[in-house]
């Protein structure tokens, strides 16, 4: 496995649509073990091909739940509409406040080529579609939304099931960390969750 260098928001292939993998061989399984080990590396929940240089449908997600690695994933189902607080390491430094549904299938392939059905809900329902966005060449800032103060209660509301899921604690007095946004986090870390702020 190798780490891999992660785009931002001014490249280009952020805003192209991927090509669908014909075929799981070796080296799409290469191409999937350096996105997960970058993911980890970068402390994020989810990286897509794009977000590294390829243009395949290709998705690495860890949302406190498991690892998925998913080959041409689509969205086959969608219930519901929640607001959330978004971020991600192709947009360094910035949130947003984004609607997402509460509720979704996805069916994929996974490194074997086997297909899968997965039934998602809260922060794993965020992290899927928000990867998925960006095999279609849409990033989250291309969706944030102006939000009414009942929106912003959610978002609360949601990063905190979000922080619950992904094993995060306060963070212990003798322990300063600085502020960081959940979405950009997995495994089991101490942190100070950020509180949305509104713009004037």
């Amino acid at each position: 496995m190798a780490l891999r260098q992660i785009l931002t928001d001014e490249e280009p292939a952020l805003h192209k649509k991927c090509r669908v993998v014909t075929e799981v061989n070796d080296r799409i399984r290469t191409l999937i073990d350096d996105m997960t080990e970058t993911m980890y590396h970068s402390n994020g929940v989810g990286l897509a091909a794009p977000q590294v240089g390829v243009l395949r449908r290709i998705a690495v997600v860890d949302a406190g739940t498991g690892l998925y690695q998913l080959v041409n994933p689509i969205i086959l189902e969608q219930t519901g509409s929640a607001c959330g607080m978004e971020a991600c390491l192709s947009v360094p430094e910035k949130q947003g406040y984004v609607l997402r549904p509460e509720n979704i299938v996805v069916e994929a392939l996974n490194r074997n080529g086997e297909k899968i059905r997965i039934e998602a809900d809260g922060y794993l329902a965020v992290a899927l579609c928000h990867e998925i966005d960006h095999l279609d060449g849409i990033v989250f800032t291309d969706r944030t939304i102006d939000p009414t103060e009942e929106q912003i209660a959610e978002a609360e509301r949601r990063a905190q099931e979000a922080t619950e899921q992904l094993g995060l604690n306060e963070e212990e007095p003798d322990e300063p960390m600085p502020q960081v946004d959940v979405s950009t986090l997995r495994g089991k870390r101490r942190i100070r969750l950020v509180k949305p702020t509104i713009g004037g």
